[in-house]
């Protein structure tokens, strides 16, 4: 299906709001823009967050994506965490494999986020392996920490596995809201018994 097929449908798309969120420079635009454009830019200096919209099938369903780009001065500045919680169906963390720093920033800024929101990790700049910091052994076992999915990739040479992280996080987000609906139509049912005739009722006389 075409873009413009997805256009024409516009009513029947799902929103997703994701907020990207990582360190001054591991990436965070240039990991977007690849998704968004299929291309890579490698420097950015904005000053302030970005939000970016895109249609794009995931699963043969059609999506349109809203992505925050937050955009933090320092490294020890963090997003509002009840904030981005609040506007965020999906979070991603991400790290660049070069430096340690930005491996700290996401510990510190996950104990902020404490949340149920669904979300993924992602290691940045795995195309600069000869300048790695931070070993893959340490994405998984922090990913484990925080019960989501990891992934390594470079916005610099990589097309499908960026956008694989995009869509696996729509995945968790859009099974996370079937979950809930389930769970809520469950509750609402249990709020309701059905009628059941007693015996009072069969030994009335009849007419």
């Amino acid at each position: 299906m075409s873009t413009r097929g997805i256009r024409r449908k516009k009513s029947t798309l799902t929103d997703l709001k994701i907020a990207v969120v990582g360190a001054p420079g591991v990436g965070k635009s240039a990991l977007i823009v690849r998704f968004l454009t299929k291309r890579y830019i490698g420097e950015y200096d904005h000053q302030t967050e970005n939000r970016y919209k895109h249609e794009a099938l995931v699963d043969g369903e059609p999506i349109l994506f809203e992505i925050l780009d937050t955009c933090p001065k320092t490294d020890d500045e963090f997003p509002n965490a009840s904030e981005l919680v609040q506007w965020a169906d999906g979070l991603l963390l991400v790290y660049s494999i070069t430096d340690r720093n930005t491996f700290n920033y996401i510990r510190k800024a996950k104990c902020d986020l404490q949340t149920d929101t669904p979300l993924q990790l992602v290691a940045n700049k795995v195309d600069m392996v000869h300048l790695r910091q931070v070993s893959r052994d340490e994405g998984e076992i922090l990913a484990k920490d925080f019960e989501c999915k990891f992934s390594e990739v470079s916005a610099a040479d990589h097309v499908d596995q960026v956008a694989d992280v995009f869509h696996e996080l729509c995945r968790e987000v859009l099974a996370s809201k079937r979950k809930s609906k389930q769970s809520l139509l469950e509750r609402m049912l249990g709020g309701s018994r059905p009628y059941n005739r007693g015996k009072s009722d069969s030994n009335l006389p009849k007419d």
